[in-house]
């Protein structure tokens, strides 16, 4: 009697393992065909984009609307790239990104391990001073910082478009400082008892445990300012100073628009973007989550 109960419950659970199971399977592939879905939503556009640069103006407005050209055409690169404008443009977009990238992640790093590691009076509302900043559009700001960089001789110069967002990034900061307060602080006092400063603990033990989260910091920054239209469009007036964002837009005219030669240009821009997060989308998704997780 003892052993057809032992079947009958191992048949039981056999059973119940194998429909939990089941029902695990359909929801992942449900969850996967709507994750596919969306995915197939999101890159239809890229993928309209990048075919339409190889098309002719006719074909772009065809009806019913095709995907791929019928006859393929390099004429919008030609003239994306006939001018030396668009490879200066593409030069002064990478040396600011970059710039503004570099100089964001070391004042962010500093001023987060300030934060999280420097006891002094009103830290903790200067911090949420701080954070209040990340509310406030930029185009409410845009006024009074015109006025700062028209008295510094500023306005038409890069340097109003590199020295703001590099000195003040307080979303990086934020995301530095939770990060930081994880780390153990028995690092730093043990380093402390041989003798280490403040910088040289910053330098040698909380930079390269920071490697990840200035990684996906660094790779947020170096997108925002790369796609940055905004501001300057504010501050530059000489095409020779133009970025690749205010480039692209001269190809759309009052009352026509080069649409090969638009779409052509705005590939060329999107490529190093789709590059960089093709090659860095697992630290991008480990430096929000583990900053996210700390306290």
């Amino acid at each position: 009697m003892s052993t057809f109960s032992d079947t009958t419950s191992r048949a039981v659970t056999t059973a119940k393992g194998t429909s939990g199971s089941g029902r695990s399977a359909r929801h992942k592939l449900l969850l996967h065909a709507v994750l596919l879905v969306g995915a197939i939503g999101m890159a239809l556009p890229f993928a309209w984009m990048l075919f339409s640069s190889f098309k002719p103006l006719g074909e772009i407005f065809i009806q019913p609307p095709r995907l791929l050209p019928q006859d393929w055409n390099l004429q919008g690169y030609r003239t994306a790239l006939g001018g030396a404008d668009f490879l200066r443009g593409f030069w002064n977009s990478t040396y600011i990104a970059l710039t503004v990238t570099a100089v964001s992640l070391l004042t962010s790093a500093m001023a987060a391990y300030a934060f999280a590691r420097i006891d002094f009076r009103g830290r903790r509302w200067l911090f949420m001073v701080f954070l209040a900043t990340m509310m406030v559009p930029g185009q409410l700001t845009i006024i009074p910082l015109y006025i700062i960089m028209g008295w510094l001789g500023w306005v038409d110069t890069h340097a109003a478009i590199i020295v703001p967002p590099a000195l003040f990034n307080a979303f990086g900061v934020f995301l530095l400082r939770q990060y930081i307060k994880g780390i153990p602080l028995e690092l730093e006092e043990a380093a402390q008892l041989d003798g280490a400063g403040r910088v040289r603990r910053f330098v040698t033990i909380i930079l390269p445990l920071l490697r990840t989260p200035l990684t996906a910091l660094g790779i947020f920054t170096f997108l925002g300012q790369w796609n940055n239209f905004f501001t300057p469009l504010i501050f530059l007036n000489s095409s020779d100073k133009f970025t690749l964002p205010l480039l692209v837009n001269q190809f759309m005219g009052q009352y026509t628009s080069d649409w090969p030669a638009l779409m052509a240009a705005t590939t060329l821009l999107a490529a190093p973007m789709l590059i960089v997060f093709a090659f860095a989308q697992r630290q991008i998704v480990e430096g929000i989550a583990l900053s996210g997780s700390k306290s």
